[in-house]
């Protein structure tokens, strides 16, 4: 499915998309590594062992990155001009290796730009649940998006 253009959003407007992720240890070393964060929370089992989750926590960047990611299909592919920003980011539950997230996404408003005629602002907010609906990450997101051809 292509994105949705401007004219297309409207408040109030949910999306549960199709797509879910298993997310993996290579996820979180490999993306904790390329972006250099060498918390041993999220790549040192040993280490992790000793904190109250036992375990490594999965790189919360990698969360907020793959969450908005799997939104893409349904809402801004193709459409977009840019990402303006995001904000309310939250992590109230952890993610670990083998965790499966689905997302959820609501229109929260919409407005023309006033600098760019062929364009206008979405406002999203997204959340990511495990695989028993436990919310682990939310965001709001705006997007500045192309309106439809004429």
């Amino acid at each position: 499915m292509a994105g949705l253009y401007f004219e297309q959003f409207s408040p109030g407007q949910e999306f549960a998309h199709d797509w879910t992720r298993t997310v993996t240890e290579m996820d979180n070393v490999l993306f904790s590594s390329l972006t250099m964060n060498v918390q041993p929370l999220h790549i040192d089992a040993h280490f992790a062992a000793g904190t109250e989750f036992k375990r490594p926590l999965v790189n919360s960047l990698f969360t907020l990155g793959l969450m908005i990611g799997m939104t893409v299909n349904d809402t801004t592919l193709g459409t977009t001009v840019a990402n303006l920003g995001m904000s309310e980011v939250a992590f109230p539950k952890p993610v670990f290796a083998g965790d499966t997230l689905h997302v959820r996404t609501r229109v929260l408003s919409v407005r023309e730009s006033r600098s760019r005629p062929n364009a206008g602002i979405v406002e999203f907010e997204h959340l990511a649940l495990n695989q028993d609906d436990d919310i682990v990450a939310r965001c709001k997101r705006s997007a500045l998006m192309h309106k439809a051809p004429a």
